[in-house]
C-alpha cells in the first residue's frame, strides 16, 4: 500500500452504494457467474479483466441484450489488433436504444435546449415514430447495410433522429459539426464517400446567426457519391434546389424496422484530429459499442430510466455519440445547441437548472474558466436534482475538484473521466461505489485492463508511464477507412507494444487503485475537449505568402489552463504586423473554425525538424511545460539544436 492515503474529497455513503446499479451487478454476477461477492469494486474489476469472456456475458445479460441470433462464443480471437467479439451473433442498436418507447410512451426521450435556455421535449414514442418514419425513407432512397450517411448539424433533436434511423437500417452514420469549414469536413468525408447528406442552412452560436449554405453547396459540389440531401432548416431559409425536406421525410407514422447485422457490422465512424496528414477514419462496431456504452452509461454512470443526461458536446466530438448512448438506459438525454457560455460564463449550469440534470458532463476547461469568472452555481441555481458532475476533454486540476466541493454541493459526486474517441468510451473516471480524491480519477473501468508502462514495458505504480490496455475491449475500432492492409491502425496503437493498446496519455496508477492523467504523451492538440491536428493548422496558415512556416503546440498547464501558441518563421521581408496577425486569424477562423484560433502568435528564428523534415512538436511541448532541454529531446535526431533554446529561454520567461 501506498504510504500516503489522503482524505477523500467526498465518499458515498451506505445507502448510495447499496442503490448502485454496479453493486446489484456484483451481487447478481456473483450468484450467476463466480464474481466475487466480496472485495468492493476492486475485486470487481480484477475478475472482469482476468475473466474477460465471462464478464462480457454477464453485461449483455444483466442489461438484457436482445441478440437475434445467438453468439458462438464470446471472444473468438482476443489478439490486438483484430480481437472478434461475440462472433455469429446478430442484433441492433438502434433497437436496444429505443426500447424504453415501450414502457416510457409520453416521457421525454430528448430535452432540446438553445441559447434561449428553454427545453423542449420530444417523447420516446415521437422519437420512435420519426426514426420509423425516416428509416423507411432511407430504405426508399436505395440506402443499404453498410452505405455511410451523413451529417452536417448542431446538437438538435433531428441528428439523434438521422443517427438511430441510419442504425436501423444497418447504414454507417457519420457526422461533423457546422463550425467545422468545408475543407476540415471534406477531408472527413471525402474518406468514407457518404450516399445521403443531412444538412442545416445555418446554426446558431453566441446570440448570432452563422449561415452555411455556401460552405452546404461545396460539400454537395465536392462530395460525388451523394444519391441525397435532405434540408433542415434551422434558420428558416428556402430548400436548395434538388434537396429533400426534413419534415415530409419524418411524418409518416412508421413503426421502425430493425436491420439485424452482425455484432461487428459498423455502426458510425469518428474521426481523429489529423495531427500528420488527413484524420484517421475510426470505425467501431454496432455490437462493440451497445454493449460497452451499457456498461459504461449504465454501471458506471449509474443511469437508468429517473435520470437526466446532459453533457455540453458538438456532433464532431465522441462525446455526442456517447450521450445518445444514454438513450440505452432509458435515460432522458439533453441535447444543447448554442455556446457554453453563452449569455454568461453561467449558462451549463442555468441548463443544468432547467432541465433537471441528474449528470452534467462539462469539460473541465469550463469548469476553471467558471472559477476564474467567479460563477456561484449553487447560489444562483437549483441543483438539487444534480448528484454527478463529470468532466473530461482534459485532466481535471486539483482546484476544479475543490471549486465543485465548495460551489456546488460538499456531497457531490466529482467523476473527472479520461478515455478517447479511439474507443468512443472512457478508459478510466467515474465509478458510484468509490471515495474522490482530489485530482484523480476513481478507477480504471470494469472490463479495461488498463496499465502504466515503462518504455520497456514493465507495469508501474505509483510512478508516471504511457497509458496503455492489455486486453481488448469491445468498442475498439473493427478498422480504419480505407487503411486496406490494417497497417495505419497498426501503427496507431500498437507499434510501441506490440499487441498492447498504447493510447498516447502519460498517466499514474496510484496503489490505492486510482488513475492521475497528466495529459498526453504526442501532440494531439486539445481546444475545449475538440482533439485537433496540427497539420490542418499548418496547411492554412502556410498559404498566407508572409508565412514560411509554422508550428502549432497545445500545452496543458498546472493551474488547469491550455495554452495553445502558434509559432510563425516569415518569409524575407513580411513583419508580425497586426494586419498579418488578423489575417492568419481569419484565415484560420474561415478554413477550418473558430476553436482553432490560438491563443498568441509568435514570431521565431526558425522551426526545428528531424533529420528527416519532420517537425517536431513533442520535444517543444515538453521544453514549454519546463522540461530541460537534455531530457525533453534526444539531441542527434534533430536539424538545428540551436533553435531550440529560443523555446527554452520563451519557457523560462513564462515560468
Amino acid at each position: 500500500m501506498s504510504t500516503v492515503n489522503p482524505q477523500p474529497l467526498w465518499q458515498p455513503d451506505a445507502e448510495r452504494i447499496e442503490r448502485a446499479q454496479v453493486t446489484r451487478f456484483q451481487t447478481w454476477a456473483a450468484e450467476h457467474h463466480g464474481a466475487p461477492s466480496e472485495g468492493g469494486y476492486a475485486a470487481l474489476h480484477r475478475w472482469s479483466v482476468d475473466h474477460l469472456d465471462v464478464f462480457w456475458q454477464a453485461v449483455t445479460e444483466w442489461f438484457d441484450v436482445r441478440f437475434s441470433t445467438p453468439y458462438a462464443r464470446v471472444l473468438g480471437d482476443r489478439s490486438m489488433p483484430g480481437a472478434q467479439w461475440f462472433p455469429g451473433a446478430t442484433l441492433n442498436y438502434a433497437e436496444h436504444a429505443l426500447r424504453a418507447a415501450a414502457t416510457r410512451t409520453d416521457q421525454p426521450a430528448l430535452l432540446h435546449v438553445d441559447e434561449t435556455h428553454d427545453p423542449r421535449p420530444v417523447s420516446w414514442s415521437e422519437l420512435r415514430r420519426q426514426v420509423g418514419s425516416l428509416a423507411a425513407a432511407l430504405r426508399e432512397l436505395g440506402v443499404r447495410p453498410g452505405d455511410r450517411v451523413s451529417g452536417y448539424l448542431p446538437n438538435i433533436p433531428e441528428a439523434v433522429v438521422a443517427l438511430l434511423a441510419t442504425a436501423a437500417v444497418g447504414g454507417v452514420w457519420t457526422s461533423c459539426a457546422p463550425d467545422f469549414g468545408a475543407r476540415s469536413v471534406l477531408d472527413r468525408f471525402q474518406q468514407v464517400e457518404p450516399v445521403v447528406l443531412f444538412t442545416v442552412d445555418g446554426y446558431r452560436y453566441g446570440g448570432k446567426e452563422h449561415d452555411r449554405r455556401d460552405t452546404v453547396a461545396e460539400l454537395r459540389r465536392e462530395l460525388p457519391t451523394l444519391r441525397a440531401v435532405v434540408h433542415i432548416p434551422l434558420l428558416g431559409t428556402e430548400a436548395p434546389e434538388g434537396t429533400l425536406d426534413w419534415s415530409a421525410l419524418t411524418a409518416a407514422d412508421v413503426e421502425p424496422a430493425f436491420e439485424q447485422v452482425p455484432f461487428d457490422h459498423p455502426l458510425w465512424v469518428l474521426y481523429s484530429s489529423g495531427t500528420t496528414g488527413l484524420p484517421k477514419a475510426i470505425v467501431q462496431s454496432q455490437g462493440g459499442i451497445l454493449v460497452e456504452h451499457l456498461k459504461q452509461l449504465g454501471l458506471h454512470c449509474d443511469l437508468g430510466p429517473e435520470d437526466r443526461f446532459f453533457w455540453y458536446t458538438s456532433t464532431g466530438w465522441m462525446m455526442w455519440n456517447f450521450l445518445v448512448s444514454g438513450l440505452l438506459t432509458g435515460t432522458t438525454i439533453v441535447l444543447y445547441d448554442g455556446s457554453p457560455g453563452h449569455p454568461d460564463t453561467g449558462a451549463q449550469w442555468r441548463i443544468a437548472e432547467r432541465t433537471g440534470a441528474t449528470l452534467y458532463g462539462t469539460s473541465a476547461a469550463y469548469v476553471m474558466a467558471c472559477r476564474k469568472a467567479g460563477v456561484h452555481p449553487a447560489r444562483d441555481f437549483d441543483l438539487s436534482a444534480v448528484r454527478c458532475v463529470a468532466t473530461t476533454g482534459s485532466p481535471l486540476p486539483p482546484d476544479g475538484f475543490r471549486w465543485l466541493h465548495d460551489e456546488v454541493r460538499d456531497d457531490l459526486w466529482i467523476a473527472s473521466v479520461s478515455g478517447g474517441t479511439d474507443v468512443c468510451s472512457c478508459f478510466a473516471g467515474a465509478v458510484p461505489t468509490l471515495p474522490v480524491h482530489i485530482g484523480e480519477l476513481q478507477a480504471p473501468g470494469l472490463g479495461t485492463d488498463l496499465q502504466s508502462w515503462d518504455p520497456d514495458g514493465r507495469s508501474l505504480v505509483d510512478e508516471v508511464g504511457e497509458l496503455v490496455v492489455t486486453n481488448p475491449m469491445p468498442s475498439m475500432p473493427i478498422r480504419f477507412w480505407n487503411d486496406p492492409d490494417g497497417s495505419r491502425y497498426h501503427d496507431s496503437y500498437f507499434d510501441t507494444y506490440p499487441g498492447v493498446w498504447r493510447h498516447g496519455d502519460w498517466i499514474t496508477l496510484t496503489s490505492r487503485g486510482s488513475v492521475i492523467i497528466h495529459g498526453r504523451s504526442d501532440s494531439t492538440l486539445n481546444r475545449q475537449g475538440v482533439r485537433m491536428g496540427s497539420a490542418d493548422i499548418y496547411e492554412a496558415v502556410e498559404r498566407l505568402p508572409e508565412i514560411r512556416e509554422s508550428l502549432v503546440i497545445g500545452v496543458e498547464q498546472a493551474d488547469g489552463g491550455y495554452w495553445m501558441p502558434l509559432f510563425v518563421h516569415l518569409a524575407p521581408g513580411a513583419s508580425l504586423d497586426d494586419a498579418l496577425l488578423h489575417r492568419v486569424k481569419q484565415t484560420i477562423r474561415e478554413q477550418l473554425s473558430p476553436r482553432h484560433i490560438p491563443d498568441e502568435i509568435i514570431e521565431v528564428p526558425g522551426i526545428p525538424h528531424t533529420l528527416t523534415g519532420k517537425r517536431i512538436e513533442v520535444p517543444v511541448k515538453r521544453l514549454l511545460q519546463g522540461t530541460p532541454l537534455e531530457k525533453a529531446v534526444n539531441a542527434g535526431s534533430i536539424d538545428n539544436l540551436d533553435l531550440l533554446h529560443f523555446y527554452e529561454e520563451l519557457a523560462r520567461k513564462r515560468a
